[in-house]
C-alpha cells in the first residue's frame, strides 16, 4: 500500500495547495512514484484529462509536480458553483448534475465508494499519495459526515500536517483555534504545525513557535517564507485578482462575477515588463494594451453584467484601436447572440457584443476534449502568432456558428487519435478582436511572447526578444524546483517522513 501524508489548512488559500506541490516535487527528486489527491474540489477552474473528463487545476498543478499525467481520480469530484447557493456536480469527470448547497450536504456520503475506488486506483501507481483538504477542518457546521477533511483522514488513516497563513495575521490563534476545535481523536492525527507566507526574520518568530509547541503539544515542522513563483492557484482568493500593480504592458482581464480558468493567462506573466490586471471597471481599460474577455461559469449572467457595469461600452469602444480576446464564454459573449433553448443557464437569448458575426446555443451536452492545434488563418493586429502550435482543451456547454464576414484561426485540430480535421466555431476573429474555445491557448510554444512582442511594437516600447525564452511548460518545471528547494530548506522532511512510517 502507498504511504500517505495530508495537508489541511486553518482556511481557505493557507496555502495547501502549493504546499502540497511542493512536497509532490521533494518526493519525487527523492526517487519515489507519487501522485496528489483531493476528494471534493470546489473550483470554476478546471482542466480536461487525455480520456475527456474534468477534474479541479489545483490536482494538476500538483500532477505536474510529482512529473506524472493527470488522472481524474486525483479529484473524483469537483463543485463548480453555478450562484450564490449551488453547484454543479462533477464525479469522476463527469457531470452528475446541478445541486442545492443543502441537497448536496444530505447526498455527498453516497460518494464515499467512488472516492475510495478513486483512492485505490492511485495506491497501485504510487508509492506515496499527498492528500489536500479543502478550507478548514474546524469548520464545525459541516464535520458531520465530512469526506474532504478530518473524515477523509479517518478513512486513509493518514497523518496531518496542517498549515496556517501568518500573512493574513491571528497565525497563532488560527492554528490553536482549529486544534481546540477538532475532537480528541482528529487532534491526534495531526503530526505537524506549518506557518505558512512568513516575511522577515525567522528569530523573531521563535518565542512564538515556542509557545505554540507547548500549548498545541504538537511540533512546528515548517515556518515556510512567502515565496514568489509563478505557479497556478486555483483558488478564488488569489491575489492575483487583486493585483493592479502596473507593467510596461498592461493586459487586463475583465474579472467577471463567475470567472472561470483564470490560470490561462498565466503565461503572460512570467514575462519581464509585462501585468495582467483583473478589473471590473471600466476606466481600467482605457489605457490597456490588450483586453481579455475570459472563461465564465455562466455566460449569460455575466454579460449582463457586463452590459450593466457600463463595460461593454468601454470594451466596445476599445475594440476600435485595440486588441481584444475573448476565451471559451468570452469568446461566446463577442458574437451576435448567445440562445439558450434548453435552459442549460435558465433559459432565454441575449444579445452578444456584437464585435464578431457569430451566433451561439447552449447545448445540453458539455463538450470536453483535448486538442492540439495549429494557429494558421490569423489576420489583423495578430498575424504573427500564425505557425504556432497549441496544446490546450475545451469545455464548455456552446455550439458557435460563426458568420461569412469574420475569418478563423484555429485552421487544423489534431485529435487525440492523431487526425487532422477542422473543427467549426472554434475560433474566430474580425479586425482586432479574437476569440477561442480553446483553455490553455497561451500556454506552449512561442504564442504568448508573440502577441507581447505585437503589442510591444504597437506601444512603441522594448522589452528585449521574447520569442527565445523557454515555453511555459518549461518555465513551470522550473518554478517546482524552486518550490521544491524552498520545501527541503524550511521544513522538516525527516520528521515528515517519519510521520509516514518511512523512517
Amino acid at each position: 500500500m502507498a504511504k500517505v501524508i495530508m495537508v489541511q489548512g486553518t482556511m481557505s488559500n493557507a496555502g495547501k495547495s502549493l504546499v502540497a506541490a511542493g512536497l509532490c516535487r521533494v518526493f519525487r527528486q527523492d526517487g519515489y512514484r507519487v501522485a496528489p489527491f483531493k476528494s471534493q474540489n470546489m473550483a470554476l477552474n478546471s482542466y480536461i484529462t487525455k480520456e475527456g473528463l474534468e477534474m479541479g487545476r489545483a490536482q494538476v498543478v500538483q500532477a505536474e509536480a510529482a512529473g506524472i499525467e493527470p488522472q481524474v481520480c486525483m479529484n473524483p469530484i469537483l463543485l463548480k458553483p453555478t450562484n450564490d447557493i449551488g453547484s454543479q456536480v462533477i464525479v469522476n469527470g463527469e457531470v452528475l448534475g446541478n445541486m442545492p448547497a443543502r441537497e448536496y450536504f444530505k447526498y455527498k456520503t453516497k460518494l464515499i465508494p467512488d472516492i475510495m475506488k478513486a483512492y485505490r486506483k492511485l495506491e497501485e501507481q504510487a508509492d506515496i499519495i499527498v492528500v489536500e483538504g479543502a478550507g478548514s477542518p474546524a469548520e464545525i457546521n459541516l464535520r458531520d459526515n465530512d469526506i474532504v477533511n478530518m473524515g477523509l483522514a479517518e478513512m486513509l488513516d493518514a497523518p496531518v500536517i496542517l498549515v496556517g497563513d501568518i500573512d493574513r495575521g491571528g497565525v497563532f490563534a488560527q492554528l490553536l483555534g482549529t486544534i481546540m476545535l477538532v475532537s480528541d481523536d482528529e487532534r491526534a492525527r495531526i503530526k505537524g504545525l506549518v506557518i505558512n507566507k512568513f516575511r522577515g526574520d525567522k528569530t523573531i518568530l521563535d518565542p512564538g513557535v515556542e509557545m505554540l509547541t507547548e500549548r498545541a503539544e504538537i511540533p512546528v515542522v515548517g515556518v515556510l517564507p512567502y515565496i514568489r513563483v509563478s505557479i497556478d492557484d486555483e483558488d478564488s482568493l488569489s491575489g492575483r485578482l487583486t493585483s493592479s500593480q502596473k507593467g510596461i504592458i498592461n493586459i487586463v482581464v475583465i474579472r467577471l462575477p463567475r470567472l472561470s480558468n483564470f490560470t490561462d493567462f498565466s503565461a503572460f506573466e512570467q514575462v519581464e515588463g509585462v501585468k495582467v490586471i483583473y478589473t471590473d471597471k471600466p476606466q481600467e481599460i482605457e489605457n490597456a494594451d490588450m483586453v481579455i474577455l475570459p472563461g465564465s461559469k455562466n455566460t449569460i449572467d455575466d454579460l449582463r453584467w457586463l452590459r450593466e457595469s457600463g463595460l461593454e461600452a468601454a470594451i466596445k469602444k476599445y475594440s476600435k484601436t485595440g486588441i481584444v480576446f475573448g476565451v471559451c464564454g468570452g469568446y461566446q459573449m463577442l458574437g451576435n447572440t448567445v440562445n439558450d433553448p434548453y435552459g442549460v443557464e435558465g433559459g432565454g437569448k441575449i444579445r452578444g457584443l456584437e464585435l464578431i458575426d457569430m451566433e451561439t446555443t447552449l447545448k445540453k451536452e458539455k463538450i470536453r476534449t483535448r486538442i492540439r492545434a495549429q494557429v494558421k488563418g490569423a489576420g489583423g493586429t495578430l498575424s504573427k502568432i500564425n505557425g504556432c502550435m497549441v496544446d490546450g482543451y475545451e469545455i464548455h456547454m456552446g455550439e458557435s456558428i460563426v458568420g461569412g464576414k469574420n475569418g478563423t484561426f484555429i485552421e487544423k485540430i489534431i485529435s487525440q487519435n492523431g487526425q487532422n480535421h477542422i473543427e467549426k466555431g472554434i475560433s474566430a476573429w474580425n479586425g482586432n478582436v479574437y476569440g477561442t474555445y480553446i483553455h490553455g491557448i497561451f500556454d506552449s510554444g512561442s504564442i504568448a511572447h508573440r502577441i507581447i512582442d505585437v503589442l510591444a511594437e504597437r506601444k512603441g516600447v522594448s522589452l528585449g526578444k521574447n520569442e527565445d525564452a523557454p515555453d511555459y511548460r518549461q518555465f513551470k518545471e522550473m518554478q517546482y524546483d524552486i518550490l521544491a528547494d524552498m520545501i527541503r530548506e524550511n521544513m522538516d522532511m525527516e520528521a515528515i517522513y517519519k510521520m509516514m512510517g518511512m523512517r
